[in-house]
């Protein structure tokens, strides 16, 4: 079953010319498409299904700088800068809170790696301070005598609402000029002397000389079509939201399972760092820059195959632009919940929140998040062909950096200074034999 999201209209007409075509709905590219439109550009926002539809509506919400990598700390803060902007520029509530993170451990292991990520926090001046086991207690007050051994509490950190961010931003884009295709599939780029000239959508061309690719887990299978290598693997995982419940926080994690609570007093809940890595023809050809990450965290991901061998982001399928493609087959990506960790979900939360747990399940979904081999996404213009940019391979880390994702690909596409040092996030760094450094979070 798909999350609750809020749909918002098309606009009729598949315009001609286009200075900018940014392909992808979700959070990231329905971001890039209105900084983008704010600088007084034209922008076409293409998208196969409906606007939020796939892992933009299917996370957590959190909007976080605690425990991200180094990396990427530069983006969570810009983001988090933004979301605040958005909120007032658009004049609708995207559901952005600064309600604080609150994270709760039984594992000593982790309670060390916490407590050793604040020589990162003091870096880049994140307010973070670690719990003692009275005070976690008192933050994350678990039933069934469950003792905690410390915590973290992220003050500034946040959340933001899963069903209203992406659809409201690209409404935002649209304030500014820009146009919404809902339902209107890129098929594929005309490139004219390695350079791309126009789109093709199963609606008609749009000629531009700029492409900005945000399609999540389908990025690399679309760059694929131009010879244009992204490593890319699909990680499916499963989250269920409850009825209206108690309130026991904000944004809560422990080493049982994390959950937000969402404005209308429901929680998302899902178990954090439990997936399925389903083997597909795209990860066997990925498999070897994959092997460091596959290798630090295998302990939590669960090997399988699945449809996703045959169809999907992942199948390895070719089409041809004048006829049906993949992206028309499959117009939201939403595979069904794994029912054993719904029922391990709700075992946990009956041991530590019984209250929450009686409240009941009102939906549950399926999600794959676009991972990359370092865990880092990458932004970056694409250089085998002129105008085509990339924002894709978020690895689980997209909604809450969405915003300045967005905004570091506008600066990117438009030609102007970046807001962040894009360095980190190029796609060369995959070629140009860099050293693969998997994130610890």
């Amino acid at each position: 079953m798909s999350p609750l999201i809020h749909h918002i209209s098309s606009d009729e007409t598949l315009p001609k010319s286009a200075d900018v075509v940014v392909i992808g709905g979700g959070i990231v590219g329905a971001s890039a498409a209105y900084f983008l439109a704010r600088r007084g550009l034209s922008v076409a926002l293409i998208e196969k299904g409906y606007v939020g539809c796939e892992q933009s509506s299917r996370n957590w919400g959190w909007c976080r700088r605690q425990n991200r990598d180094a990396r990427e700390l530069p983006l969570a803060n810009l983001a988090l800068r933004l979301w605040e902007e958005l909120t007032k520029e658009i004049g609708h509530d995207l559901g952005f809170r600064r309600c604080g993170l609150t994270y709760a451990t039984a594992d000593q292991k982790q309670l060390a790696e916490w407590d050793k990520w604040r020589e990162v926090a003091r870096r880049f001046d994140v307010n973070t301070r670690m719990l003692t086991a009275d005070e976690a207690a008192a933050a994350v007050p678990a039933a069934g005598g469950r003792k905690w051994l410390g915590g973290v509490h992220a003050a500034d950190d946040g959340k933001a609402e899963p069903a209203l961010a992406a659809p409201r931003i690209a409404e935002g884009a649209r304030m500014h000029g820009a146009t919404v295709h809902q339902n209107c599939a890129a098929r594929g780029l005309d490139i004219t002397n390695g350079q791309v000239s126009g789109v093709v959508t199963e609606q008609g061309t749009i000629r531009t000389g700029a492409v900005l690719c945000a399609a999540g887990a389908w990025a690399s299978a679309f760059l694929r079509m131009h010879a244009v290598s992204l490593p890319q693997a699909s990680v499916r995982q499963t989250a269920l939201r409850t009825a209206p419940a108690p309130d026991f926080g904000e944004a809560v994690y422990t080493s049982d399972f994390a959950m937000t609570r969402r404005l209308d007093g429901s929680y998302t809940i899902a178990i954090s760092g439990r997936a399925t890595l389903e083997i597909t023809p795209q990860g066997i050809r990925y498999v070897r820059p994959f092997l460091p990450m596959f290798i630090k965290r295998l302990k939590a991901v669960e090997i399988g195959i699945g449809r996703s061998f045959f169809e999907g982001p992942d199948s390895l399928r070719r089409w041809h632009l004048d006829r049906p493609t993949p992206f028309e087959r499959i117009r939201v990506l939403d595979p069904a919940p794994d029912k054993r960790m719904l029922a391990t979900i709700m075992t946990r939360v009956r041991t530590l929140f019984p209250t929450v747990a009686d409240a009941g399940v009102v939906s549950s979904w399926g999600g794959y998040i676009d991972s990359t081999p370092d865990a880092v996404p990458v932004i970056s213009p694409v250089d085998s062909i002129g105008g085509v940019f990339v924002a894709a391979g978020c690895s689980g880390h997209g909604f809450g950096a969405g915003p300045g994702i967005g905004h570091l690909a506008a600066d990117l596409v438009a030609g102007d200074a970046a807001s962040i040092d894009s360095t980190p996030f190029r796609l060369s760094r995959f070629t140009d034999r860099s050293k693969i450094e998997v994130g610890d979070f």
